[in-house]
């Protein structure tokens, strides 16, 4: 955490000297631009333009080529001209250059308040607790996986709205033989989270096994929820596998099992699942062998 708040320090640091950056530029930019209105010479060019144009036309009346009537004519476009270049060049008179100075430490103040604001509200300062909690265990000689549960459970207590706590405590819950625990941990895990069909599947597995492998209302609840959501949902088929095994029908125990083959991602489990298609599939040839004996 130290080297967290001595970061966000130092990103502060950087975005105050950019915004002061203006203010300690303000002289410099000032005596420049006083500089150039001084070198400016556009209103006189504009002057000497409109008296030589000016000339021109007086001596075009004096020789006769325009009269009276064209030379006023001509003489009040001069004039509209000129003052119309004349309102265009005109400048606002310049401000001292330190005339805007109290705004900087305003914004300044600003903007920490909001990055400790925004921070507090958006950051990931609860993450952070959470994983130097983790470390904090792992590295203390001799630290049990309780040791590390009952941090864990002290971090859920300061921060009950984390879902990354209650994910981390429902397989360690299993772990170490509390099945109740990581069913508590799981669905708090779904109140946070939504009903996801993973965390579900999770939670109708936990409470299969803890039924002693057993299909109850609330199990096949859950497991017709995921598979309306996802038929191919590989945890929800291996339970039904799994029930259909132990009640002896090994032919549908086959038949799910093959479907959930397809959604695991990972070689253990599918391993397992292949074992678990074999034994089946060599209890249904002992099965029918056994009914063809009786036969004859």
């Amino acid at each position: 955490m130290p080297m967290l708040w001595l970061s966000i320090g130092t990103l502060l640091l950087i975005a105050l000297w950019f915004l002061s950056l203006p203010l300690r530029r303000a002289r410099a930019i000032h005596d420049w631009q006083q500089r150039f209105e001084a070198d400016d010479h556009a209103e006189a060019q504009n002057l000497a333009v409109y008296e030589r144009r000016l000339s021109a036309l007086k001596s075009a009346r004096d020789r006769g080529e325009i009269d009276v009537a064209r030379f006023e004519e001509g003489r009040h476009e001069l004039d509209r001209n000129l003052l119309e270049d004349t309102e265009a060049h005109r400048r606002m008179p310049l401000r001292r250059p330190l005339s805007g100075r109290l705004m900087i430490p305003l914004v300044i103040t600003a903007v920490m308040a909001a990055s400790m604001i925004g921070y507090r509200w958006l950051g990931a300062d609860g993450d952070l607790a959470l994983h130097a909690a983790q470390q904090d265990v792992l590295n203390t000689p001799g630290a049990s996986m309780k040791t590390l549960v009952g941090r864990l459970e002290e971090e859920a207590g300061t921060q009950p709205d984390n879902p990354k706590v209650w994910s981390l405590l429902f397989p360690l819950y299993q772990k170490i033989g509390q099945p109740g625990q990581a069913i508590d941990a799981l669905e708090r895990l779904i109140e946070l989270e939504g009903r996801r069909v993973d965390l579900l599947a999770q939670l109708a597995q936990i409470k299969f096994f803890v039924a002693g492998r057993s299909l109850t209302d609330e199990v096949h609840a859950l497991i017709d929820e995921i598979l309306d959501k996802d038929p191919r949902e590989p945890t929800a088929l291996g339970i039904l596998g799994v029930e259909a095994f132990d009640d002896g029908r090994y032919e549908q125990a086959i038949n799910y099992w093959r479907r959930a083959l397809a959604g695991f991602g990972d070689n253990e489990s599918a391993q397992a699942m292949r074992s678990g298609i074999a034994v089946a599939r060599q209890r249904l040839e002992e099965t029918a062998n056994g009914a063809e004996r009786v036969t004859d």
